[in-house]
């Protein structure tokens, strides 16, 4: 089982209660700093639904009865294969990254991590053994049916998040483009694989019913005491007090030319719906000459959560862009899906230890 050397600590309603609109709560290394705006609505991360029936759908039927086979007999049994597995992993809290229904890095550590914790000889490879561990720990349904609602297709929603800070910070919201995006990192998904499960949905319209994955709770079973980022693994793993590994998740850490801090620090406080503000004269990429406020959202470049770190000008915080976490570099700081850093975040509080160990690019 890990140990883990490091803990997060904040609650939601310490940093509402301690900052005002102008104070900062947070700063990546050289570009940013995220502060939590006077009213901003909370970010589409969702609790997971209730319990429900077995869906109906073939799709479902597929997904859920997928048994496991070195070589799958079609490239669709093979993808059905891998989401009820990376459904079950995300269910356990060895988080897969998004739920896409394809083999990678992420899935590997995934498995890697469980093989570890269960006593099993660690590969990072799902075969026989981890699947039978798998399903024999949580029989449920992989799918669900879900029915979209008012809320789901209220919005606010913006057409496109451009690229260009300049042209990003003219936005009031940092919003989901859409409700199928909305939807896709409510239950955990890969857009493309929600559209490919949902053929001719109108993601738009209140009332549809459409397949989506079963995802793990929103919250962790315990408090974190301690976190340990692993820059090597590009991994985050969290433990309670009594050294119980609570939860892995994929992360993206640093990068060769920004590196994460490497020893023990600890959470100062959580951000909910940070605001990200880009400083030219603190950064070494961008076209933007003056200072910029980019508002809240997720699609803000920190995401939905920023956890700020005793370690000046670092945290932990969330991304626009999920299906990327632990496959592209950061400017210092660790990056995990919007869904596992709001998971994360209502675990911790100040004082949760914090530890960075390994070395980017380079395995430990």
């Amino acid at each position: 089982m890990f140990r883990l050397r490091l803990m997060t600590a904040a609650s939601l309603g310490l940093l509402i209660a301690a900052c005002s609109d102008a104070d900062v709560v947070g700063q990546e290394q050289d570009q940013f700093r995220a502060k939590a705006p006077p009213a901003a609505p909370a970010p589409a991360v969702a609790a997971a639904p209730a319990p429900a029936p077995p869906s109906a759908n073939p799709a479902a039927k597929a997904i859920d009865a997928a048994a496991f086979a070195e070589a799958p007999a079609t490239p669709l049994a093979g993808r059905d294969l891998l989401i009820r597995a990376q459904v079950l992993l995300d269910r356990a809290r060895f988080a897969p990254g998004v739920i896409d229904g394809q083999a990678g890095e992420n899935v590997r550590q995934a498995i890697a991590a469980f093989e570890a914790a269960k006593g099993l000889p660690v590969d990072g490879k799902l075969d026989a053994e981890v699947y039978a561990a798998l399903t024999a720990e949580d029989g449920a349904p992989a799918m669900q049916d879900y029915v979209i609602t008012e809320a789901d297709v209220a919005g606010p929603f913006v057409e496109k998040i451009p690229t260009d800070m300049e042209e990003m910070a003219k936005l009031e919201r940092l919003a989901f483009t859409s409700p199928a995006e909305a939807l896709a990192e409510k239950f955990h998904m890969d857009e493309k694989l929600l559209r490919a499960l949902n053929p001719g949905a109108d993601f738009a319209k209140p009332g549809t019913t459409i397949l989506v994955a079963r995802p793990g709770a929103a919250e962790l079973p315990a408090k974190v005491a301690r976190i340990e980022v692993d820059k090597a693994e590009k991994e985050l793993r969290a433990y309670d007090a009594a050294g119980v590994l609570l939860a892995v998740y994929p992360a993206t850490v640093g990068s060769s030319d920004m590196p994460a801090p490497s020893g023990e620090w600890e959470v100062a406080t959580v951000a909910p719906n940070p605001t990200y503000t880009y400083d030219p004269s603190r950064l070494n990429f961008g076209k933007a000459k003056a200072k910029l406020t980019i508002a809240a959202g997720p699609n803000n470049p920190v995401g939905g959560t920023w956890i700020d770190l005793t370690k000046d000008t670092y945290g932990i915080h969330g991304t626009p862009e999920p299906s990327k976490v632990g496959k592209v570099d950061s400017h210092g700081c660790v990056r995990l899906t919007n869904w596992d850093a709001a998971r994360l975040a209502k675990a911790v509080e100040k004082g949760t230890k914090v530890v960075f160990v390994g070395t980017e690019g380079a395995k430990a």
